[in-house]
C-alpha cells in the first residue's frame, strides 16, 4: 500500500506499519511501500508501540507527507 493511501484512510493519526519496500539516499531511508498493521488511537500508546518495534516495523504519524528515516551508525566504544 502506498503511504498516501494510508494518509487518506487515517488522517492525523498514528499507525503501526511494516516496511515492504524502500530506498536509501544520503543516509536517509525513504519508504515506498508499506503494509498497515493497525491504527493507534492515543499518543501514549504510539510511544509504547514504538519502543516494541523490531525489524521493518515502525510507528509513524499520517500528518507527515513522506516517510523518511534518518539512518545512524552505531557508536563503537573502546576501552583501554
Amino acid at each position: 500500500m502506498q503511504w498516501q493511501k494510508v494518509r487518506t484512510i487515517y488522517p492525523e493519526q498514528y499507525v503501526l506499519l511494516k516496511i515492504l519496500d524502500s530506498h536509501i539516499e544520503d543516509n536517509i531511508q525513504y519508504v515506498d511501500e508499506v503494509a498497515l498493521v493497525r491504527a493507534i488511537q492515543a499518543p501514549s500508546e504510539a510511544t509504547k508501540e514504538l519502543f516494541k518495534c523490531k525489524g521493518n516495523n515502525i510507528v509513524y504519524h499520517t500528518g507527515q507527507e513522506n516517510i523518511a528515516i534518518e539512518l545512524r551508525k552505531p557508536r563503537i566504544f573502546r576501552s583501554r
